[in-house]
């Protein structure tokens, strides 16, 4: 059974696009067949291609973060979804909010208990970071998609 993985931040620009790209190339190299895709919180984005810093630090890396355009959450996405894994507490926060009282999805952080800080407004070493949080966060998570396949 394909498992399904749905990456949220605020505008889907930055964190959860990187975040996407860097599951997916992970689970590929590890042979987990996955669904991946990211969302933003809001829809101040809806159609752009991800920050072109973001895009920088992420190829600086290997990951081509080109051909992701932003959206927002949608309420279809809570049964779509195996997992959905927010970037920060206010994003789990508003994703609690915003899911049906029943739904499959299960929704936590991204990063147990540790936001993944939002690089947008500030230089290179936020994208950086972010990149370094991600692939760590993305490895545990490749471990525990492993584990509860087998």
């Amino acid at each position: 059974m394909k498992r399904s993985v749905l990456f949220v931040c605020t505008g889907n620009i930055c964190r959860s696009p990187t975040a996407e790209a860097v599951l997916r190339h992970q689970a590929e190299k590890a042979g987990i067949d996955l669904h991946v895709e990211s969302a933003g919180i809001g829809g101040w984005h809806v159609g752009c291609a991800p920050d072109e810093r973001a895009q920088h630090h992420a190829k600086g890396r290997g990951y081509d973060l080109s051909a992701l355009r932003a959206r927002q959450v949608e309420p279809f996405d809570f049964e779509r979804f195996d997992l959905i894994l927010a970037m920060d507490r206010g994003h789990l926060k508003s994703l609690r909010s915003m899911a049906p009282q029943k739904h499959h999805a299960e929704i936590r952080l991204l990063v147990p208990g540790r936001d993944v800080p939002d690089p947008y407004y500030g230089g290179p070493e936020g994208f950086e970071g972010v990149l370094d949080l991600v692939e760590a966060a993305c490895r545990d998570l490749i471990q525990e998609l492993k584990r509860s396949t087998s």
